[in-house]
């Protein structure tokens, strides 16, 4: 069995504006920056084999935390083509109840000219294997579209319903993969917040 981990990057202006994010290149925002500066990886994944998605934001977020990566364009996020860069509300706007009953279709979706998350999924399937082949402990630095893909690959969750597990994003979460890539969930929500800046969160 082998230990996968997943790092969500930290957050952009895009992901403040509350727009669609996928592989337009936009870096952390400057409160980006400083939550991740609060942010402190685990002992036991430090000697992971670390990986990157290739756009900037998730580079910065790694770099920040000090890991040593590879970049993996496997796990770079999922393509939103020409809905890059808008918000819901936009997208309603141009497309009325068209835009709500697409929705619906989950892991089907397909924006015009994007792929859809099943596409993702196969393509993150794909990197897990050979992750699987090799053995080692690896972590990863990508985006919400990879951690919600392997979600559904150890649940089978078809994104029209809520995800079956919480997920929180300032979080390492833990999988595991056996020899022939299929995964399970091992831990979720694995505070990536040192308790003591967490007691003075709590106490400002």
């Amino acid at each position: 069995m082998t230990s996968i981990a997943l790092i969500r990057h930290g957050p952009t202006l895009w992901n403040e504006q509350r727009r669609l994010q996928g592989q337009a290149d936009i870096p952390l925002s400057a409160d980006g920056i400083k939550r991740v500066k609060t942010w402190r990886v685990p002992n036991r994944f430090i000697e992971y084999r670390w990986f990157v998605s290739p756009l900037m934001r998730a580079r910065q977020t790694a770099a920040i935390l000090g890991l040593t990566t590879k970049t993996e364009p496997a796990i770079i996020e999922m393509d939103w083509g020409e809905w890059d860069g808008r918000t819901g509300q936009e997208l309603q706007d141009k497309y009325g109840e068209g835009f709500s009953e697409r929705k619906k279709q989950g892991i089907d979706l397909r924006p015009d000219e994007g792929e859809s998350p099943r596409e993702v999924r196969q393509r993150v399937k794909e990197w897990i294997g050979r992750v699987s082949q090799n053995g080692l402990p690896t972590g990863a630095v990508s985006h919400q579209g990879i951690i919600r893909a392997t979600m559904s690959l150890a649940t089978g969750w078809n994104m029209i319903n809520p995800p079956p597990e919480e997920i929180k994003w300032d979080a390492i979460h833990l999988f595991e993969i056996n020899s022939k890539g299929d995964v399970k969930i091992m831990e979720l929500n694995i505070s990536l917040i040192p308790e003591t800046l967490n007691e003075t969160i709590k106490g400002s």
